[in-house]
């Protein structure tokens, strides 16, 4: 029979949609979280008592190119996996796909393997895999290495619906430029999450990229074709078409809280913006710069940059995000959460597990600090 182990008070509890005040978290022998009223706490339960904040389920991050001081993309192995996986963990993330961002051939192979390799072996917060190229446009290769971008190939297609055959949350960015739409329902009828980005279509193309199965939009605004009065691009397409969902990174620097907040009024249909970090190697360590395909990328102030002033990727954590949220972009908490949780899980064909005592946390108040309650 499964009993009460213990107990958490005096903070709200988020259960994915909406957030409970004046209630207990109780977690039972074997593992499983309920939400209850205080008062049906049993009388011999261990009881912690919090000093406010939030309890809630891990944080799911569906774009993660590095963590603990190094980038996936410069080797990937099961031992760099461990240690971004671990950087994360530190940082309130549950689950994780590792990004390797557009390489060689070789390259995106060793790291198809890594990640088969570290489900197999059940490395934490490892997720699955998302492939950020090498199928994108140069015209919007923002910081990737434009001498790597190039067309699909048919062997490419055959290399990905063989890896999730062993990897069930495959996530790829393409560019409607380098891909077909055949190749595109190809890849969505296997399983794999298509995302567009890093593309200069327009409108009507990227419409008929969704319609042929892409299911979103990789961090909305950035390295897009944008949205103009007579030319909505990628970002209004994104928008417009009801079965896109968008990832974004809401760190004030990327987007602008104002456009944020337009963005969000402008989605159609069920699929919605969630959030990502794009976490380069600097997440979970103090490193001020690191490289990638050989260029160094600069730490300063916030932002990561090439020597040019682009961006690559973000300075950024979930918690960060929730807070550009919920203070600048006015959304409300609850959501505000759910995009950090339960929406990129919804994205995933196998999502994290979720309210295991093993998967809950506590975010502080001022959204500043993590902890895992088996550490509280």
């Amino acid at each position: 029979m499964t009993q009460a182990q213990s107990a958490y008070i005096g903070a709200r509890i988020f259960d994915g949609a909406a957030l409970w005040d004046d209630h207990a978290l109780l977690v039972l022998s074997d593992g499983e979280t309920r939400i209850i009223g205080p008062q049906d706490i049993p009388s011999n339960c261990p009881t912690h008592s919090l000093d406010g904040g939030i309890l809630l389920s891990g944080f799911v991050d569906l774009q993660v190119n590095g963590g603990g001081g190094i980038m996936f993309n410069d080797a990937p192995t099961v031992k760099t996996l461990a240690t971004i996986a671990a950087a994360h963990r530190g940082l309130g993330t549950a689950a994780i796909l590792p990004t390797l961002i557009t390489d060689t051939p070789n390259q995106t192979a060793a790291a198809i393997k890594a990640v088969t390799d570290a489900l197999d072996q059940g490395i934490p917060v490892i997720a699955g895999l998302h492939l950020e190229g090498p199928h994108l446009s140069v015209a919007r290769k923002g910081a990737h290495d434009g001498t790597l971008i190039r067309p699909m190939q048919d062997s490419d297609l055959r290399g990905l619906l063989d890896a999730v055959d062993h990897i069930p949350n495959l996530m790829m960015t393409v560019a409607p430029e380098s891909v077909s739409n055949a190749q595109i329902r190809a890849m969505a009828d296997a399983g794999i999450i298509v995302s567009l980005g890093h593309s200069d279509c327009d409108y009507d193309t990227a419409m008929a990229a969704f319609d042929a199965g892409a299911r979103c939009a990789t961090h909305l605004f950035n390295a897009m074709s944008q949205a103009q009065a007579r030319a909505p691009g990628l970002v209004g397409a994104a928008l417009d078409h009801g079965g896109a969902a968008s990832g974004l990174i809401a760190d004030a620097v990327h987007v602008h809280p104002a456009m944020i907040r337009a963005a969000l009024a402008a989605n159609q249909g069920p699929n919605e913006v969630f959030l990502v970090t794009d976490a380069m190697a600097t997440a979970g360590s103090d490193i001020t710069s690191f490289h990638l395909n050989g260029r160094e990328i600069l730490r300063s102030d916030g932002r990561l940059t090439l020597a040019d002033g682009t961006l690559a990727g973000a300075d950024l954590t979930m918690p960060q995000a929730i807070r550009v949220m919920v203070e600048q972009v006015k959304d409300p908490l609850e959501k505000a959460l759910a995009r950090a949780t339960t929406i990129p899980a919804g994205m995933l064909r196998c999502p994290p597990s979720r309210n295991r005592a093993d998967d809950m946390m506590w975010l502080s108040q001022d959204m500043t600090k993590t902890c895992w309650i088996a550490e509280l």
